[in-house]
């Protein structure tokens, strides 16, 4: 009972993650930031072009993505560039409940 306590906890800190990954437009930002090898950043014009949306919108997905510790902004001058944030986390964390999910799922076949 106490693992499955342990994995209420872990869904509910990782929900904003989660979340954060599930929407189409938020991968499609996600995979063009990891597109990005010198980590220089992508600017929102750029973004608009890959998703298909306006600034606002991609503007909207950047402060979820932010939200969610996956985004980072710098910015120089009136420029912001967008970038992958390094810390892994969040991300160890995912790994960690789908990893328990898997042993608790596997045990009972």
């Amino acid at each position: 009972m106490a693992k499955f306590t342990a994995l209420k906890e872990a869904f509910s800190t990782c929900s904003d993650f989660l979340i954060a990954l599930g929407d189409e437009k938020r991968q499609a930002i996600i995979i063009r930031l990891l597109e990005d090898q010198a980590c220089q950043g992508v600017r929102v014009n750029e973004l608009t072009e890959v998703t298909q949306l306006s600034r606002p919108a991609v503007s909207h997905h950047l402060k979820i993505l932010k939200a969610a510790q996956l985004v980072q902004c710098r910015s120089i001058g009136t420029k912001n560039y967008y970038y992958l944030t390094h810390e892994t986390q969040t991300l160890d964390k995912l790994q960690q409940m789908l990893n328990d999910v898997t042993k608790i799922m596997t045990r009972s076949n």
